[in-house]
């Protein structure tokens, strides 16, 4: 096993801080413990290493780990991550005269990142956390319904490039409007579908588009995606930011289950208009 190019030191460090770190589970932390107090009684460093890869495994390849563990076994297992850190530190408008945000919930914010990142016009794109009660939330925190908070996605985008409008409409393109208990595979509070608006004109497009959705009857079920006041963005642990870049397979698979859910539903759609139209002549 490889550490890629960490030293021993730089492995401590890190160990001591998801020691520290609060969104650590107590049994991860019980792990990087042993391993800390080990190292310290002058265990040999790459066997002690190893056996932290090993036990830390089962639940890595069940992505069953806290992200900050997830990237620390990365480093470990000579894996690093693609997207660096750099992902947050580029995240902010520079242009203020050309450049607005967006901010969308649509499910697992995993899936909803692509769509837009590869859309001409879009500075960046950040997954996070909005919505809730609390601040600086968890992963875990979001994840147990509890804080209110739903999984989104932050956009920057240079209005001379791209619109706020075609952004909405690809929103409600890549959405199950009629669920507000999950989206698709993915269910709880914390994936309902919601717009925060961050100013009067993106409201009005949000309600404008919404109201163009209900009138369609493409849907037999009400539409039910919230249109809200933006609130405090809080930026997800770095594991999950451009999931689709550092986990092509896994992303693949979730998102060919979208995909396949949203073409028939909108086949669904386009049939139930064309009824809808025969019985009218």
């Amino acid at each position: 096993m490889e550490t890629m190019q960490l030293t021993q030191e730089e492995v401590l460090q890190r160990i001591y801080n998801l020691i520290l770190n609060p969104n650590t589970r107590e049994w991860e932390r019980y792990l990087l413990t042993t391993t800390k107090n080990a190292l310290a009684d002058q265990g040999n460093f790459k066997e002690q290493l190893a056996k932290l890869e090993a036990e830390l495994r089962p639940l890595a390849l069940r992505n069953n780990l806290t992200p900050d563990v997830t990237d620390f076994y990365q480093e470990i297992t000579g894996n690093d991550p693609v997207v660096e850190e750099a992902v947050k530190e580029k995240h902010f408008v520079t242009d203020p005269a050309y450049q607005e945000r967006a901010i969308l919930a649509g499910g697992c914010f995993w899936c909803m990142v692509e769509p837009f990142e590869n859309h001409p016009g879009i500075v960046s794109v950040l997954s996070g956390y909005t919505g809730g009660t609390i601040e600086n939330p968890s992963y875990d925190q979001v994840s147990s319904g509890a804080t209110g908070h739903v999984e989104a996605v932050e956009i920057i985008f240079d209005t001379r490039v791209v619109r706020y409008q075609e952004l909405i409409d690809l929103y409600w393109q890549i959405t199950d409007p009629t669920d507000d208990t999950g989206q698709f595979q993915d269910r709880g509070a914390q994936y309902r579908p919601i717009i925060f608006v961050t100013n009067d004109e993106q409201k009005r497009i949000a309600e404008k588009t919404k109201q163009a959705v209900i009138d369609s009857d493409r849907y037999s079920k009400p539409i039910v995606t919230e249109i809200r006041a933006a609130e405090t963005f809080w930026p997800a642990e770095n594991y999950h930011q451009e999931f689709y870049k550092k986990q092509p397979k896994r992303y693949k698979a979730i998102k060919r289950e979208r995909q396949q859910f949203l073409t028939y539903q909108h086949l669904k759609g386009k049939l139930r208009v064309g009824l809808r139209r025969k019985k009218s002549f």
